[in-house]
This record gives structure tokens, C-alpha cells and sequence, in this order.
């Protein structure tokens, strides 16, 4: 008697490139925002918190509006959901470009942010996990999820090359022109539903009823809290926070020969090198979380957070320290998404994944929008940001406990 070899599943497939490349281009364009605050500021002669504000809405924007589009493509296609969320994106750069007001602005970041919503993660990594074999989940989704990281890379300094020929407003139509092509990537985009037929059967109130029910989803729900407050703080403040108080860059150094003479520059290769060691973090994350369980290694990632950002405050602000804590931090940054997601879809199924990781990163952008708007007020109160930095710490130490009482075990099963 022969046995046939079982055909390994491919963890590169075309649903994932598709993926990856809409999830880049959404979040270079999101991550390059804030080279805009100056230019926009110096034009119509505002305060610099009139455009941070923007940027702080469209965060909360963006989580709004990401269980309302995981719920759309569940109920009418995942593609739908992309297109609505590109020309959404699209119509909200394009109007953003003649508005001559901070409250028009802030006014069209809700546009601007329901359309990240439709182009990021929710949708995206629901798509990528259905398509993905179980095997291939985890890391499946680590790769997604690091395609968002390589956009943030690439979006700030794309920006910063082309303000240096175009005006702002031609920037912004730009970059309107560009994420509307990325649905070309669509056509690749075509599931196939992995789900079981018990899920298949049932409807998406049942499930988010149970899921609000089950006290692992809600823990689930404020542990990702704080990541959205450190990331979204750390985003908008730590080039300010740089400049401000790290001593200053000696002459003779090795970064001064490459060019970083300044804190002012510091601050901006501080982001670029969390981004590039974010890349890797959400990649080892994804392959870690295939083979151990995802709630531990979250509760390490929170105290990994935690303990860095404490030693960083509590030492010397030196650019060697500046650097380390970037590359720390960068490791850990977005390394909580594909495990946060995964934890999602092992328990409570992929049928319904994007409505309900939706939620659950909802609760990410409120995190993130009190994080961009309370370092702004705190450091207008105080002079500085040392609060806003331990209240962070606080809620990391926070985060890494709550993932502790989590059951990860299929919901089906446990009902058992």
C-alpha cells in the first residue's frame, strides 16, 4: 500500500503579495503626515497643534471606522470594502489639498482616516488570514504586517523628496493618484473562505455577542490599548523630545559623519530606525507566534516596552541612547499586530475576523489618539513630557498583565 505525500501549503501566494502591496502604499502615505505639519503651519501662519489635531482625529477616524469596514467586507466582499476605502482616502487628500482652515482639515481627516480604515489592517490581514493554511497563519501575517512597516519607512522621506518640487497641495494629489492605484492589486485579492461550517452557518451578531461575552475578548480589547498610546505618542513627539533634551552631537563622531549633526535630524533618523527594526520584529513575531503561545509572547513584548521605556527616561538622553532605545523599541513596535490578530482568529474563527480584530483595534486608536493629543497638552502644562512618558509605562505594565488571564482556546472548544 502507497501512501500519497501530503502537498505542503505556500506561504507566499498572490493573496499575500496583493496584501502586502496595499497595506505599503496605505501606510506611506499615513506615516508621512507629520512632514507636512511645517509646511501647512507656515503657509496659513497656524499653531502647530491645529494640524496635530488633524492627525489625532484621523487616528480616532481610523479606528472607527475599521470594525465598520471589517463588517462591510464580511457582508458585501472584501474587495468592495477596498475600493469604498480608496476613494475615501483618495477624495479625502484630493479635498484636504484646497482646504485653507484647521477645522476644514480636521474635518476631512475623519475622510481621510475611514479610508485608512478601508486599505489597512482590518481588512487586509482578515483577507490574508482566510487565505493563509493554519501552518502558515501566524507568519503569514508577521510578512502583512511588516508591509505596513516598510511603508512607514518610505513614506516620510517620499515626502520630504517630493515637497522639495512640488507644493504641498500637489503632494496630497499625489498621493490620492497613488493609492487609488494600488487597486490594481485587487483582481489577486480573491480569498478563498478556510472557515469551518459551524462558522459558515453562524451570523455576525452571534458571534460578536459572544464574543462580548467572553471576558479573553475584552482583555484582548484593553490590552492593545496601550500599544496604539506608545506608538501614536512616540510617532508625533519623539523627533520634538530629541531635539529638545538629547545632548548635542559631538563634531568628531561617527554620526556626524554620516551626516546626523543635529538633534533635529537625530529625531527623524530615531523614526526611520524604529521602522527598519520594526521589520523585523513583526517578522520574528510571526514566525514565534506558529510555535509558542501568542498571549505569553505578547505579555513579553509589554514588559519588553515597559522596562526600555522606563531605562530610557530614567537615563541620560545621549544619541547612543537615543539610537538603542529606537532599536528596542522598533523590535517591539508593531510586533503585537500579527499576534493580536492571530489570537483573534484562534479564537473566535476566521469567518468574522475583520469585523472583530476591528474592535479590538479600535480600542488600539483611542490608545493612539490620547497618546498624539495628550503629549501636546501635557508638554503645553509642563514644559516637558516626562508625564506623558510614564503614564505610557504605566499602561505597557498594564497591557503585559491582562494578556495573562486570556484562555486561548478555540471558542468552539471551549464551549465544550
Amino acid at each position: 500500500m502507497t501512501t500519497v505525500p501530503s502537498i505542503k501549503a505556500p506561504l507566499i501566494t498572490p493573496v499575500l503579495i496583493a496584501g502586502c502591496v496595499i497595506l505599503m502604499i496605505s501606510f506611506a502615505i499615513r506615516a508621512s503626515f507629520g512632514v507636512f505639519q511645517i509646511p501647512i503651519a507656515t503657509e496659513f501662519g497656524w499653531m502647530r497643534a491645529d494640524f496635530s489635531l488633524a492627525i489625532a482625529i484621523q487616528n480616532l477616524a481610523w479606528g472607527i471606522g475599521q470594525p465598520i469596514f471589517g463588517a462591510l467586507a464580511e457582508r458585501f466582499g472584501d474587495r468592495k470594502a477596498i475600493i469604498w476605502g480608496a476613494i475615501l482616502y483618495a477624495a479625502g487628500l484630493v479635498i484636504s489639498a484646497y482646504a485653507v482652515t484647521p477645522g476644514q482639515h480636521q474635518l476631512l481627516a475623519i475622510m481621510v482616516g475611514f479610508g485608512i480604515a478601508g486599505t489597512g489592517f482590518g481588512v487586509i490581514l482578515a483577507i490574508v488570514g482566510r487565505a493563509a493554511s493554519p501552518e502558515n497563519r501566524s507568519m503569514a501575517l508577521g510578512i502583512a504586517t511588516a508591509a505596513g512597516s516598510a511603508g512607514q519607512v518610505i513614506g516620510a522621506p517620499t515626502a520630504e523628496l517630493l515637497l522639495q518640487s512640488y507644493s504641498w497641495q500637489i503632494v496630497f494629489i499625489i498621493f490620492a493618484g497613488v493609492i487609488l492605484a494600488t487597486l490594481a492589486a485587487l483582481p489577486f485579492l480573491r480569498s478563498p473562505q478556510m472557515a469551518t461550517k459551524q462558522e459558515l452557518e453562524e451570523s455576525l451578531g452571534t458571534v460578536l455577542v459572544r464574543a462580548f461575552k467572553d471576558p479573553s475578548y475584552m482583555l484582548i480589547f484593553l490590552g492593545f490599548f496601550s500599544c496604539g498610546y506608545q506608538l501614536a505618542f512616540i510617532t508625533a513627539h519623539f523627533p520634538a523630545f530629541v531635539t529638545e533634551l538629547c545632548s548635542p552631537i559631538d563634531a568628531g563622531s561617527m554620526l556626524a559623519g554620516i551626516g546626523v549633526t543635529s538633534t533635529s535630524i537625530l529625531g527623524a533618523v530615531a523614526i526611520a530606525v524604529i521602522g527598519l527594526f520594526n521589520i523585523v520584529g513583526t517578522l520574528t513575531a510571526g514566525y514565534l507566534g506558529k510555535r509558542y503561545t501568542k498571549k505569553y509572547l505578547l505579555f513579553w513584548i509589554y514588559v519588553g516596552r515597559t522596562i526600555a521605556a522606563a531605562a530610557f527616561i530614567l537615563m541620560p538622553i545621549t544619541p547612543t541612547s537615543v539610537l538603542i532605545f529606537s532599536a528596542v523599541m522598533g523590535s517591539l513596535w508593531l510586533a503585537t499586530v500579527p499576534l493580536t490578530s492571530g489570537l483573534v482568529a484562534h479564537i473566535y474563527g476566521i469567518r468574522y475576523m475583520g469585523t472583530l480584530y476591528g474592535v479590538v483595534f479600535l480600542s488600539h486608536q483611542i490608545g493612539g489618539f490620547l497618546g498624539v493629543w495628550l503629549g501636546g497638552r501635557m508638554y503645553d502644562l509642563n514644559g516637558d513630557y516626562t508625564l506623558v512618558w510614564w503614564i505610557g509605562i504605566g499602561v505597557g505594565a498594564f497591557s503585559a498583565i491582562v494578556h495573562l488571564p486570556i484562555r486561548e482556546r478555540p471558542m468552539v472548544a471551549q464551549a465544550v
